[in-house]
């Protein structure tokens, strides 16, 4: 399957196409969510400000309803991991779960919250020993099912949920963040993931009730005037004035004229939308960001084509002065 998988062609999804959406849900065990759990007195405040159990357990059984697949990504160490592997030596993640036995193959800990057990149509990803879920069979799995959009839940915000997501986005698949239903070891931690990384590393940051709206969203709703625009940060922008198709090779574009948020009259393109659903339009740039961007005047083929690049044969120096290192740069 290609490396990219997300839709690079100027379109837009209308909301979340049950077959090529899945839901992956990581670390919903007892260590994290359950009262006596080895961390939860570190997860207890992010885990029961968000509800994240009922949250975690809303959206599953929604999702399986509407016939999109539900991943688990658990953890488990074993002896051989530790006596062996050295894992408690290659992070302070690492030592933290050493030290505290969590996690531990075959314990309570271990085991899924009883809200929380998998069914026999779900998918029970082989164990990650890190932070990243992408290390384990995951990929495998999402080529297999011909997923592009890739939705993340679950345990913990900064840490496995981050890192997934990078590595998944990497990889060309279009992430989604579900924040009222991902938890934490600490409120820093949950605020810095939510609001200042996950909407630069992700394609979109959504609640539960706004992805499980895209699940149900008609296949061809299109942006329309009078929607709201909302960033990836989900922040709202402005309103939608009027929508502009591509023409004579000119990107489309949505018009948000000038208000309280922008001092400007502001030129959205088309191929920045990501999601088009219950007169919200969600586009793939952070509220905050937004207003540097140039955007102050509708796109046009010419400044699209600048924005491009040169193409690689005619770069005789990649990196200004250097070429890699390598076979690769000579």
């Amino acid at each position: 399957m290609s490396e990219t998988k997300a839709d690079t062609t100027g379109g837009h999804t209308a909301g979340f196409d049950p077959q090529r959406t899945a839901l992956l849900v990581i670390d919903p065990v007892n260590d994290f969510l359950s009262e006596g759990g080895a961390a939860w007195e570190m997860t207890k405040s992010t885990v029961k400000k968000n509800n994240v159990v009922s949250q975690l357990q809303r959206l599953i059984s929604a999702t399986r309803a509407a016939g999109v697949p539900v991943l688990f990504g658990p953890m488990a160490y074993t002896e051989e991991d530790y006596a062996d592997a050295r894992f408690q030596q290659r992070s302070g993640i690492n030592r933290l779960m050493f030290e505290n036995r969590m996690f531990l193959a075959g314990s309570w800990g271990a085991d899924f919250h009883p809200d929380l057990q998998p069914e026999s149509t779900d998918i029970i990803l082989e164990p990650h020993k890190g932070t990243d879920v992408f290390e384990t069979d995951l990929r495998d799995h999402l080529e297999r099912l011909g997923t592009e959009q890739l939705v993340i839940a679950g345990m913990t915000a900064n840490l496995c949920c981050e890192s997934t997501g990078r590595h998944a986005t990497e990889h060309g698949y279009a992430v989604t963040f579900l924040s009222d239903a991902i938890g934490a070891e600490s409120l820093p931690a949950y605020e810095a993931s939510i609001h200042v990384n996950y909407p630069l590393i992700a394609n979109m940051v959504m609640e539960v009730d706004e992805f499980l709206a895209g699940l149900a969203a008609p296949a061809q709703q299109t942006p329309s005037a009078g929607d709201t625009v909302v960033g990836s940060d989900r922040g709202e922008i402005g309103d939608v004035v009027e929508v502009v198709a591509a023409d004579g090779g000119d990107p489309g574009y949505l018009l948000v004229k000038r208000g309280i948020v922008f001092d400007r009259d502001t030129y959205i393109p088309l191929d920045a939308v990501t999601h088009s659903m219950d007169n919200r339009v969600y586009i793939n740039v952070p509220k905050l960001v937004v207003g540097k961007l140039p955007w102050g005047e509708p796109p046009s083929a010419a400044a699209a084509h600048e924005k491009f690049g040169a193409p690689k044969a005619g770069v005789e120096m990649l990196y200004g002065s250097f070429n890699p290192t390598g076979a690769v740069g000579r």
